[in-house]
């Protein structure tokens, strides 16, 4: 895997309008083991204007493990510190924040609720317009194939403009970066897995820069339906990431994030 060695940069000079609009809807950041989470009461909302006014916003959805993952790799909490959007993924995100209302400063912070990146995904693309173009990018073959189909079926005015699994190299690959520069979605969705997808982001968000990127990790499997979310009860009950664990028991060494998470957590200093 190759990581980006440069990050991103808009270009200056947006319309005076933009800028304004931009400084009347900044987002409350809060802090998460030092990174940065948003509060909004409307992220859908937010992220809606961002696509109609073309600025380009790189969104990152995190959760205890992605905070974990930050602590070893510099570079990665980087991309998560330069992103336009971090949302609160995780049931740990909230627990964070339980724990810090220790001190009277964050005891005066209110309490954030997690918005799951898939939820907020599909909320999204629920609000978009036909004219508003949409990439899906990772996955196996079969898996964002369908994914696609059902959002189609789903939401018969979603532009889905260009669909492509995440195992595409060599020629397969270099034409849909073409098609990605020629077609420039509004909103593109890269679905590699963390970190994987947030280096891809940094890598190649040059070639759409007016376009929202978000990492959407696993959505695709369960769009696909080929795999499913937690009963509603787990979700509520902030047991989802048990569920993943009797879907994918082999995914038992990276669930030991969380409780490494949680006790980083008790002891990371207030601010």
């Amino acid at each position: 895997m190759i990581r980006a060695a440069l990050y991103y940069i808009p270009q200056s000079g947006r319309q005076d309008q933009q800028m304004a609009v931009a400084e009347s809807e900044k987002l409350k950041t809060l802090s998460v083991m030092g990174l940065p989470v948003h509060q909004s009461e409307d992220y859908v909302g937010w992220l809606r204007r961002r696509v109609e006014q073309r600025q380009g916003t790189h969104v990152v959805t995190l959760n205890a493990e992605m905070c974990m993952q930050a602590q070893q790799d510099p570079q990665l909490r980087q991309f998560i510190e330069k992103a336009d959007l971090v949302a609160p993924d995780g049931s740990g995100i909230e627990l964070y924040f339980r724990l810090q209302g220790r001190s009277a400063i964050a005891a005066a912070v209110p309490s954030i609720r997690r918005y799951p990146g898939i939820e907020l995904a599909a909320d999204l693309l629920e609000s978009l317009d036909p004219n508003q173009k949409v990439a899906f990018y990772g996955g196996k073959p079969e898996v964002v194939t369908a994914a696609a189909e059902r959002w189609r079926a789903r939401s018969p005015q979603l532009n889905l403009a260009i669909v492509q699994h995440g195992y595409a190299k060599g020629p397969a690959l270099d034409q849909f970066l073409t098609d990605l520069k020629q077609v420039q979605p509004d909103l593109i969705f890269v679905g590699l897995g963390v970190p994987r997808q947030e280096f891809w982001i940094a890598e190649h968000r040059h070639l759409c820069p007016q376009a929202v990127w978000i990492g959407v990790g696993g959505s695709y499997d369960i769009w696909s339906g080929m795999k499913a979310r937690a009963p509603q009860w787990m979700r509520s009950a902030h047991l989802e990431w048990l569920y993943r664990l009797y879907q994918e028991p082999w995914r038992w060494r990276r669930m030991l994030a969380l409780p490494q998470f949680a006790w980083s957590a008790l002891w990371y200093p207030s601010r």
